[in-house]
């Protein structure tokens, strides 16, 4: 840990500086919120491109008759432009996790360590790294049974239990994603997560409208680009 005083503004909250991950959420709501301003800077048709150029191994015919998806930053390119990311996330059914964790080392995945979290961080015979993360969410079951296909025909979580999964998470990187991939999203889609929010994350709800109104403030046209069109 840094010796690093605790600002004021994050004191007034936790003054040991240890926020709970929804406090760090709403801090950083808040101050994009106070401090956010229309644009993203990048045009329409970059924001809407689809990509799989970042290769990322095919677990496809080594998982088959396991129900898996994608998670993570990978999984947000069948949602927004693609980005870097270091390793693929691939979230199971932790009564599946030991079948899983078998067939990656049969297929020569080396097991590397446990993750901080439920599930193991494998190597591909290539040196990728991959995150299996065994879970047991309630929403968990339908979540694997309708993935949907990114670019590259890999299966992909939704996009409902996607936003649920980062709203949980405690990164700065995604919460930047929640605002892009809820921004982006179709009204469909945006009630949709809505309606899975408000049935397995009630409390997330205000937080989750904010980060809406963030990621559509993105879209807009900021006041002085207009005249130098």
């Amino acid at each position: 840990m840094n010796n690093l005083p605790v600002p004021l503004a994050i004191a007034r909250i936790a003054p040991d500086g240890n926020l709970t991950p929804r406090q760090k959420r709403r801090f950083m709501i808040d101050m994009v919120l106070r401090r956010g301003r229309p644009g993203t800077g990048s045009s329409v048709e970059f924001m809407k491109r689809r990509t799989a150029m970042n290769p990322w191994p095919d677990l496809r015919p080594i998982l088959q008759g396991i129900d898996w998806v994608i998670i993570g930053g990978v999984a947000t390119r069948a949602y927004m432009p693609e980005r870097m990311t270091k390793d693929l996330d691939v979230l199971v059914h932790k009564d599946d996790g030991d079948a899983v964790i078998s067939k990656l080392r049969e297929a020569g995945y080396r097991l590397a360590s446990r993750l901080a979290i439920p599930g193991y961080l494998m190597l591909s015979p290539e040196g990728v790294e991959v995150d299996v993360i065994f879970g047991d969410h309630p929403w968990l079951k339908k979540a694997l049974t309708h993935p949907v296909n990114d670019p590259a025909g890999y299966p992909v979580i939704a996009l409902p239990y996607l936003i649920i999964l980062k709203m949980e998470a405690q990164r700065a990187r995604d919460l930047g994603d929640l605002g892009t991939l809820l921004g982006w999203a179709s009204d469909a889609d945006l009630d949709e997560v809505r309606e899975v929010v408000a049935r397995y994350a009630p409390e997330d709800s205000e937080d989750l409208e904010s980060l809406i109104f963030i990621g559509k403030k993105e879209q807009e046209v900021p006041p002085n680009a207009e005249g130098n069109l």
